[in-house]
This record gives C-alpha cells, structure tokens and sequence, in this order.
C-alpha cells in the first residue's frame, strides 16, 4: 500500500476525490469555494454532489455557531481530504478549509423565472460586466433583497467559481442567466444613467428590468435607446463612478423603500 493509500482509505477521502474528479468533467458543475458558499446552497436547494474538507472538525465549529440547521448535514456530507489534496482541486482555497461541487440550476427554469409575468420585483441587467468579483456581489444583494433575478450580457459567464465565490453561493436563491441584449426578460427597462432622472424622485416598478453598465463603459447604446427612462444616482461632482455593487445596491434599497410588493424583505 502507498503512503497516499494509507492516508486515503481510513477518511473515505479517496471515493471523494473520485467523485470530485467525475462531476467536475461535466461543464453545468459549480464550484462551492468556502464555508458559506456551501451553507448558502444547501439551504436554498442546491443539488450537492461532494464536500471535502482539510479540517473537518473546524468545518463543523463554524456550522455550530452561523448554520447550526445544517450541522447534522454537513456531518454527514463533508469528507475530510489532507491539505495537499484540498489545493489540488481548487485555484487558492477559501480560508475556511471547504469546498464542495454542486449541480449548475436548468438554465430552462431560470429563464422561466425571469419571464414569468406579472413580476412582483424587478430583475437586475448587467450589461458587459468586466469583473466576476463584481458580478457575485450585484447577485449576493439580488438574493437579499428578494428580487427576480440577474441577467448579464456579455462574454462573462455569471457561474464562473469567481463570481459563485464572491456571490457566497447565493446563485441559488435567485434566477441568475446570461442572455444577449436582445434575448432580455420583457418588462419596462430603467437605465441608470448619470443624464437620468434623479433616484430620488423616480419610481422603479416591480416589473422593472434595472440595467447597470460597467464602471468604464456604461450601458451600451443600444441598451440606453430602448430604455423606458434613465435614471441616475445622485453623485458629488467631479465622482466619476460608484463601484457596480455600491449602485445595485442603492438602487434596490430605493425600490424596497417605496414599492408595495409584498416581497420586500422584512415586510409585514
């Protein structure tokens, strides 16, 4: 027996990393990079094939005090892999020792969701995003505030592990696509635009479609002629920009502030 064998066999480690290397062939798999990457998924659906850890018993203490409803599952769930085997599967592992692979959302039940009329909150459009930090970010706020969903135009993939990491898994619990411009969820598209009207003094609907444009280059100019209104955020002069996460979210904490669906969190 190797010295690999003989660490392997006594954890179970060597079936997960089989099974680690089999669903991570098959291109509609995610990446769970971290600790709440995984809690976020398997709270809100996530078809989990495999969970490893480097330090499994940390991996509980942490479910202990932030997810004890998931610490009987992860229990079960986790296998305990030595650390050299951990940085073999992942790019730069989460602090939290964990990692697991999960089954990609039906991308027919996504676009469903974003379609389905009538829409009791507004699905955000990222227009040509440039960076996948960003992109988790705009889809860890669409999930908390209830919205429909993210669509993104654009060569970036919104599934990448990047985005899936710095969105902490909250891909799934809400609708996230990639589309083209033309292929956009129906509903009125408000534009945010420094030339729009001030935030403030605009109503965003529940059907809205929000587009956001990168910090470079904005909305595209095909996007911005079919806008149904621009609408800007107040900004000192001489501010060129707010990060894109910095925008959704206070664009969606104005829809909250003044719409009536009933799925604004925290509403009676």
């Amino acid at each position: 027996m190797s010295d690999e064998q003989a660490v392997l066999r006594p954890t179970g480690a060597g079936s997960a990393l089989r099974r680690w290397h089999e669903h991570a062939a098959d291109p509609d798999t995610v990446v769970l990079d971290g600790f709440h990457a995984l809690k976020h998924a398997l709270r809100f659906g996530a078809d989990v094939h495999v969970a490893v850890s480097s330090d499994k018993d940390a991996v509980l203490r942490l479910a202990a005090d932030l997810a004890p409803d998931l610490t009987a599952d992860l229990a079960e769930r986790v296998t305990e892999i030595p650390a050299a085997a951990l940085r073999e599967l992942v790019t730069r592992v989460h602090p939290t020792a964990v990692a697991a692979l999960a089954a990609r959302p039906a991308r027919d039940g996504g676009t469903a969701a974003l379609a389905a009329l009538p829409r009791r909150a507004p699905v955000v459009v990222l227009d040509r995003p440039r960076n996948l930090g960003n992109v988790g970010a705009v889809i860890r706020l669409a999930a908390g505030f209830g919205v429909t969903g993210v669509v993104t135009t654009g060569d970036l993939d919104p599934w990448h592990p990047n985005a899936v990491r710095a969105g902490a898994g909250l891909h799934y619990a809400t609708a996230v696509e990639r589309t083209t411009p033309d292929g956009l969820p129906p509903g009125p598209l408000h534009v945010l635009d420094p030339e729009g009207e001030d935030i403030r003094a605009a109503e965003l609907p529940d059907d809205a479609l929000i587009v956001f444009g990168s910090e470079r280059r904005g909305v595209s100019d095909d996007l911005r002629a079919r806008a149904t209104t621009l609408v800007s955020l107040p900004m000192r002069p001489q501010v060129s920009s707010y990060n894109l996460a910095t925008s959704v979210g206070m664009t969606l904490y104005h829809w909250s502030a003044t719409s009536g669906s009933p799925l604004v969190p925290g509403r009676p």
